[in-house]
């Protein structure tokens, strides 16, 4: 019963942030609108913050499970991206706002986790030096989080997918010889 509560909850408020920005959102119209009591609210949610944290939290644990492998730079962007391409108005009304924190932390969770399974993947029988292997997937998650961060900023004006890929038509074979560079000096 919880359980159905709390995702009557989630849906209702979601319905609400695609026609209102997130700061014209209160608990009082939510649970009005979701058929609730506020205490009902309360015993799920300290506040409407921790809400949208369990939402991107949850979104983000099953954008992972859906990339179990990653194949590609291209699959790591749509990792993360998928989210905010599917719901763009609740995520822009999300990230212009008081709480754009957590989904930069979420979003940074993404791209951390995308990353770092695809060039674990690549240099898998590779001896390449672990502190080499750390910086090349430093580099990467910031690039991949600061294209998302570029996008999000500029209103998801382009289409994310295709100025990726050209990005990485214009960078070609630049990991792969990041990677043949850092086995040269390994030997």
């Amino acid at each position: 019963m919880a359980d159905l509560m709390k995702k009557a909850i989630r849906q209702t408020f979601m319905e609400m942030l695609e026609e209102v920005p997130l700061n014209k959102i209160t608990v009082k119209e939510l649970t009005n609108k979701c058929g609730i009591n506020r205490n009902s609210f309360y015993y799920h949610y300290q506040d409407i913050p921790q809400l949208i944290e369990e939402i991107v939290k949850t979104e983000c644990d099953e954008a992972i499970k859906r990339y179990p492998t990653l194949d590609s730079l291209e699959e790591c962007i749509n990792l993360a991206t998928e989210f905010s391409i599917a719901r763009r108005r609740e995520v822009l009304h999300i990230y212009n706002s008081v709480n754009r924190d957590i989904f930069e932390r979420y979003l940074w969770e993404m791209c951390d986790y995308g990353i770092t399974q695809y060039i674990n993947s690549l240099l898998k029988d590779k001896d390449i030096d672990e502190g080499d292997k750390v910086i090349l997937i430093r580099y990467h998650k910031c690039e991949c989080f600061g294209i998302i961060i570029d996008w999000l900023d500029s209103g998801m004006q382009e289409n994310i997918m295709e100025s990726y890929k050209r990005i990485l038509e214009i960078k070609k074979d630049q990991l792969y010889l990041s990677i043949e560079r850092l086995e040269k000096s390994a030997e």
